[in-house]
């Protein structure tokens, strides 16, 4: 309904939705694909930690769309509250390796395919671990094992741990000094600005096909305050300000709509 009333072609705060050209260049996410390239190309370990709904698994996503497949072979994963034999089982699956043997067998079949990959194949993997702050112990310190190639002189691929802002903290603990040494990028998102938040949502209805004069500054004010420069509160209470809006027949969203749909946002 809320399409029609605004002349939208979709609503362009559902993710579902949201095409990976039509992304809005912020700062964050300009920084974070700048230094998923220098990674790309050294091979070496970057960490990107951010609150939930800042927007680090879409820049993964976009950058992952960007690389060329014939150059890297870029893999994603996501079930990082397992065991370490388990991490084993789930990287050998990913590569197309046998499980069986044990953890020896599957670490040197996974550290064997990776420099061949780097070394035959001229194709080096990217291994992308999103939620990496739930990372056990015991698993970030075979990550930095599985970095040693020969003799620890040789970058065979590229490691790219992303998640919430305390595993900042855990990569501190001393029991992570040599991975924490071997870390070469090193980002936090900042979020979205007063004025960024504005041209956040102008670009979407934009990109929609609605003109940015349906909302006014004070609701987009109202939506900066409540969001505090979340991508993903400002999509909630944007849609649930659209929907409000339609039902309504309230063609420009004010301060007070915009309020309505915060309170509403705030029971959830």
């Amino acid at each position: 309904m809320s399409n029609s009333f605004y002349g939208l072609t979709h609503n362009p705060f559902d993710k579902q939705l949201l095409r990976e050209a039509d992304s809005f260049k912020s700062k964050d996410f300009d920084a974070m694909m700048a230094r998923l390239g220098y990674l790309k190309d050294i091979r070496g370990i970057g960490v990107f930690t951010a609150s939930p709904g800042m927007g680090k698994s879409y820049a993964l996503r976009c950058f992952a769309k960007s690389l060329n497949d014939n150059l890297h072979q870029i893999e994603y994963l996501c079930l990082s509250t397992i065991s370490v034999s388990e991490f084993y089982k789930q990287l050998c699956i990913l590569l197309g390796l046998d499980t069986k043997g044990g953890k020896t067998a599957m670490f040197k079949s996974i550290q064997d395919r990776i420099h061949y990959l780097y070394k035959e194949r001229r194709k080096p993997l990217i291994l992308a671990i999103d939620e990496a702050q739930y990372l056990s112990p015991g698993i970030l310190k075979d990550l930095k094992m599985l970095m040693n190639h020969g003799y620890d002189s040789l970058n065979c691929f590229t490691l790219i741990l992303a998640g919430e802002p305390h595993l900042n903290n855990t990569l501190e603990k001393p029991i992570h000094e040599a991975l924490k040494q071997r870390i070469t990028v090193h980002y936090n998102y900042q979020g979205l600005d007063d004025e960024v938040v504005k041209e956040y949502i102008h670009h979407k209805l934009t990109v929609a096909g609605a003109s940015k004069s349906i909302i006014d500054e004070s609701a987009v004010s109202a939506a900066h305050s409540y969001s505090r420069g979340n991508p993903r509160l400002l999509d909630n209470v944007m849609s649930h300000a659209l929907d409000l809006g339609s039902q309504k027949q309230q063609e420009i969203i004010d301060a007070e709509l915009m309020m309505v749909s915060i309170e509403a946002q705030s029971l959830f």
